[in-house]
């Protein structure tokens, strides 16, 4: 018998005070992918405090906890932990002013911008109750503290052992806040969010006097023309009833109006829901770069990156239903949307199920202040999308209303994981 998720969330409001200044300790103390130092040392401390078997250092900068209670299923419930190279505007009191030295050795402001304080605040209430009531339920949970998400840092933890490491989960249970009303949270079976495909392209020319040009090859004008053909892929290329999306995130030639360089650099990322379409839509990025250089006369074949991937997140069907089911008890049906369509933006959370060999789900919790949606129709705000003026991940505006997100990102949490983990007996009276 499952247990109820009541027995798991008793005592919740008394730790929400703690909880919230969590919150805002780490917004105020955000980290690059790789470098949640100060992050994981905050994790593994309160982890050990609870009572969890603490490991740190999994795949670089990440913490793994394990918390066993009797024979029962293993739940693995995971959050990320890294942040992004952005200023942050929320004006807050507790705003981050983080800089801090990117993987290139740029010095970049640093700002949670995608919300993963949000869920280690969410993953450490969630372990806290887990201890404090370990009487009531029965199994063993795997909470993963997962470093660098944002450039797929879940196959830097696969790849440091974990398979052989921890307990081997039956099923792998993760969220993430999103700028839908707080108090609401949504998900669908099958393809959840996009699979994400970056490349770096370098191309080479012959640089020259920019009053020359005829006896130069300008790889500036090849990334120009490699820009516009590329927005034929999506428009061209798939179908009317399929997603993708192509977009060139930057590009970078030259030091001087009047100098034609020698080389030119682009970063492409790509987001397709299914197989075939992320093979075609790679197929064709790669073909047209490389034709544009032929068609340019570049004395060099492009060289051609493929730096990060992430797959599909995918649902499985019949562990979504559980866990929808979970959310609509713990939360009330009107509070539990159903996403319309795959999402386009991307995560690295199932990489863990395919690696385990195990069933995931992954969901939203709404993190926006509900005023600022009074006008805005449920129903048309599923099909519509998110309306203008509301800040979404990655915005430097993007900050998540501490209440009652908190409490329902924790509520979320522990409900889907009751409904794997066995019933434990009451303490005696």
């Amino acid at each position: 018998m499952t247990v109820p998720a009541t027995s798991l969330l008793s005592g919740l409001n008394g730790r929400l005070p703690e909880l919230r200044t969590l919150y805002e300790d780490l917004h105020a103390h955000p980290e690059l992918s790789f470098q949640e130092v100060r992050t994981a040392g905050i994790v593994a401390a309160r982890l050990r405090e609870q009572g969890w078997d603490v490991t740190e250092g999994v795949g670089a900068t990440g913490v793994v906890g394990v918390l066993t209670a009797g024979d029962g299923p293993v739940v693995l419930l995971r959050a990320d932990m890294d942040a992004l190279p952005v200023k942050e505007e929320t004006g807050l009191p507790y705003a981050s002013t983080r800089t801090a030295v990117d993987a290139a050795g740029d010095e970049v402001p640093v700002m949670h911008a995608c919300g993963h304080d949000m869920h280690v605040t969410w993953l450490l209430g969630a372990t806290a109750l887990l201890a404090a009531n370990r009487h009531a339920w029965r199994g063993t949970v795997v909470a993963v503290f997962q470093p660098a998400e944002e450039i797929g840092g879940a196959a830097a933890v696969i790849d440091d052992g974990f398979l052989e490491r921890f307990p081997r989960a039956d099923v792998c249970l993760g969220q993430h806040v999103a700028p839908l009303p707080a108090g609401f949270v949504g998900t669908r079976p099958g393809p959840v969010m996009a699979a994400s495909d970056s490349l770096r392209v370098r191309l080479t020319g012959r640089g020259g006097h920019g009053s020359m040009p005829e006896a130069t090859v300008d790889p500036v004008v090849m990334a120009a023309a490699i820009v516009m053909r590329l927005q034929t892929v999506v428009s061209r290329e798939v179908g009317s009833g399929q997603q993708a999306v192509v977009t060139v995130g930057s590009i970078h030639g030259g030091t001087k109006e009047n100098i034609i360089p020698d080389t030119a650099e682009l970063t492409i990322n790509i987001r397709s829901t299914v197989p075939a379409v992320r093979e075609r839509v790679l197929d064709a990025v790669q073909r047209i770069i490389r034709a544009e250089a032929v068609a340019s006369g570049a004395p060099e074949e492009p060289e051609i990156t493929h730096f990060n991937a992430f797959p599909a997140t995918v649902n499985e069907p019949q562990a979504t239903a559980a866990v929808r089911a979970a959310l609509t008890e713990a939360l009330g049906e009107e509070h539990v949307l159903t996403l319309p369509h795959t999402l386009p933006a991307s995560e690295d959370f199932g990489t863990f199920g395919t690696a385990l060999r195990a069933p995931s789900v992954f969901w939203y919790v709404g993190g926006t202040d509900p005023a600022a949606y009074k006008a805005v129709d449920h129903d048309a705000l599923l099909e519509n999308g998110i309306p203008a003026g509301i800040p979404g991940n990655h915005s430097p505006l993007f900050a998540p209303a501490v209440d009652p997100t908190v409490e329902v990102g924790v509520t979320s949490l522990l409900a889907a994981a009751a409904q794997w983990l066995d019933a434990g007996a009451e303490p005696a009276r």
